[in-house]
């Protein structure tokens, strides 16, 4: 067995684990998800708002996705995507 303080073998060979510890746990969990939902529906309704005033949604998240990438990392996927656009004869 391992030596947690939260978990002990009683004399019946099974495990009692520390209730009010796990149940924090648990509750913190909970809660967190609920700010993740919270957040997720406010970003959906930013989005609304931006298609509402005649922006198109998907070139915006192709904007944020690419401000999360590293300068380098969107200056070689850039040149990689030049050089296949070119190969394909899509721009000269």
């Amino acid at each position: 067995m391992s030596a947690t303080a939260t978990a002990t073998k009683d004399a019946t060979g099974s495990h009692n684990v520390a209730a009010a510890e796990l149940r924090q746990f648990v509750e913190r969990i909970e809660r967190l998800e609920e700010e993740k939902k919270t957040i997720s529906d406010d970003i959906k309704d930013v989005f609304a708002e931006l298609k509402g005033r005649g922006y198109d949604v998907k070139a915006v998240r192709q904007i944020i996705k690419i401000r999360k990438q590293d300068e380098n990392e969107r200056q070689e996927m850039e040149a990689i995507l030049e050089t296949y656009l070119q190969a394909l004869g899509m721009i000269v």
